[in-house]
């Protein structure tokens, strides 16, 4: 008679749960999955699915104490959600493997975090915490100097995580982060300078197996926006291996002595800092893609097979690649189409594209990393191959958006300003897809505005030309050049610009244009053509009837 199958809870059941219900299911183990989303992208993966809030740990307990008297439970584990606390309190109640109920806290409250750390004697930035149950936000008295951090105590993917540098922008952020932490605590740390990264980690009996070190691409001040990660990094092994042993010594001040743990480190220059440990896989793509496409290693079994009691396999790397994941976004408004998906699978190298927005959804300029717009993964045998073929993928993936918005409006009629990213709060957010020096700003004043006649036709337009700009180095919030930024627009509306203008058989455009394309990138060049078109009462250009 064959033995029954063993059975693990899993906790989520979005997409950075997958490799976990997956790794399951090949291990031959039987899936029970829970989340509070009754339509969790997932759901229909796992062998049994109950909607259960991941902060409800009573409920939890209940249905897993269920899931034990019925056919039995020998595991629970999450991958890529800050619920690790509900996994260890779940493991500690009902006698499972797993780390204690207090040390998961321990690295899932910024506060206890800290406090470790600091214990520790390890390298981790001064702080305060701040609670709007005992203190007013006007009297915070910082005990380091500008410019600082703040950050809910207990969140995730940086929402309400921002940098200030002024105690007016302080004030705002806190009450931002407020809204954004369960227990109303947000914590104040000193700003670390340096570059990120991120680092994952298995450990069984104490032992700590790396699974991936990786440079994390931060962009957008003051917030701190993930456009990416490549894996593995390649900086010297000796500031890998610094970074490593600040890790391990880290894992070990939380006490993760059986599980799976998280890292954001950066290297300054006193050497690493502790960013934050999490008792989880990461999630951000690294540890379901990035590394097991680098690598050939599965880290997701191997925190499957600790989350059982059992020794983790799979952790082996078979191969050298190297990884890229990129990111997209938008400007605001309601995306009408997004181009470029279909195109973007055929890349050779590009592994996965995921999409968070879909037509007919608002979308925002992201303020953390949970808002963007979708994300590709290539990989490739070597580093230059891995990160050209994400970022032409993700450059070919073009959001249009529908017209008339007042978000879009508004954003688009934000001015073009000067800006010094090294002067404090100098940021303009969201910031223009370009940032022009004052020479070209200079230039794009003397530019014409666009003359519009009743001619106006798909085949009478014409554009005033911006040589200087063109023909310039600047970069968009994609990498894009001016031309790949015109090149997207010609090709989402479909019009030849005329390069000598002729007002006298239809439209010319010129400074307006311009304006929406530096602020907004082609989706402002677009957007600016498509309000032309409709205050018109033409057919926009690209689009079906």
């Amino acid at each position: 008679m064959a033995e029954p199958k063993k059975r693990i809870l899993i906790l989520g059941a979005g997409v950075m749960q997958g490799p976990a219900i997956r790794s399951a299911k090949a291990m031959g183990l039987l899936t029970a999955v829970i989340d509070g989303d009754p339509k969790a992208a997932l759901a229909h993966e796992a062998d049994y699915f109950e909607v259960i809030d991941l902060k409800d740990i009573h409920k939890i307990e209940e249905f897993a104490q269920k899931l034990k008297a019925e056919d039995g439970l020998h595991g629970v584990m999450t991958a890529g959600t800050d619920f690790s606390a509900s996994v260890a309190y779940i493991a500690e109640h009902l006698d499972l493997p797993g780390i204690p109920y207090e040390t998961a806290l321990d690295a899932s409250d910024k506060e206890r975090m800290r406090s470790c750390f600091r214990k520790a004697g390890l390298p981790s930035p001064a702080f305060i915490v701040f609670s709007e149950t005992n203190l007013a936000v006007e009297s915070i008295v910082l005990p380091f100097s500008f410019p600082a951090v703040v950050k809910p105590v207990d969140n995730m993917g940086s929402r309400g995580c921002r940098r200030v540098d002024t105690t007016t922008n302080l004030i705002k952020a806190v009450e931002t982060a407020l809204g954004f932490s369960r227990s109303r605590r947000v914590i104040i740390e000193e700003y670390m300078e340096g570059p990120e990264f991120s680092i994952d980690a298995i450990v069984y009996k104490g032992e700590v197996t790396i699974c991936g070190l990786a440079d994390r691409h931060i962009f957008f001040p003051p917030y701190f926006i993930e456009m990416g990660h490549t894996m593995p990094t390649n900086i010297p092994p000796e500031e890998a291996e610094a970074i490593i042993k600040v890790f391990i010594r880290g894992i070990k001040a939380l006490g993760i002595d059986n599980g799976a743990a998280k890292g954001d480190i950066k290297l300054t220059r006193s050497g690493p800092m502790i960013g934050e440990i999490a008792a989880r896989l990461s999630g951000g793509y690294m540890s379901g893609w990035t590394y097991p496409y680098s690598s050939g290693a599965d880290p997701a079994k191997g925190a499957i097979c600790v989350a059982l009691g059992q020794k983790p396999e799979g952790l082996t790397p078979q191969w050298n690649w190297t990884s890229a994941e990129r990111a997209f976004i938008s400007i605001p408004g309601m995306i009408h189409s997004i181009e470029g998906l279909d195109e973007g699978h055929t890349i050779p190298g590009i592994k996965d594209i995921f999409l968070r927005f879909e037509p007919g959804k608002r979308i925002s300029f992201p303020e953390n990393n949970v808002s963007k717009a979708g994300n590709v993964i290539s990989a490739a045998p070597d580093r230059q191959t891995a990160v050209i073929t994400a970022e032409k993928a993700a450059k070919n993936i073009l959001i249009r958006l529908s017209v008339p918005d007042k978000e879009t409006e508004a954003f688009l009629a934000e001015s073009i300003i000067l800006i010094d990213q090294k002067t404090a709060n100098s940021w303009l957010f969201p910031p223009s897809a370009y940032a022009l020096d004052q020479s070209l700003l200079d230039q794009l004043s003397h530019i014409l505005s666009g003359s519009t006649s009743p001619l106006f036709s798909h085949a009478t337009v014409s554009l005033l030309q911006f040589p200087a700009f063109m023909e310039s180095d600047l970069r968009d919030y994609a990498g894009r050049s001016p031309r790949e930024t015109l090149e997207a627009v010609k090709k989402l509306t479909g019009l030849e610009f005329l390069e000598q203008p002729d007002y006298s058989r239809g439209t010319v455009l010129g400074r307006e244009f311009w304006e929406a394309l530096i602020r907004g990138g082609y989706q402002g060049a677009v957007y600016y053509i498509d309000k032309l078109f409709k205050d018109a009462d033409l057919q926009i250009p690209g689009l079906k009837k």
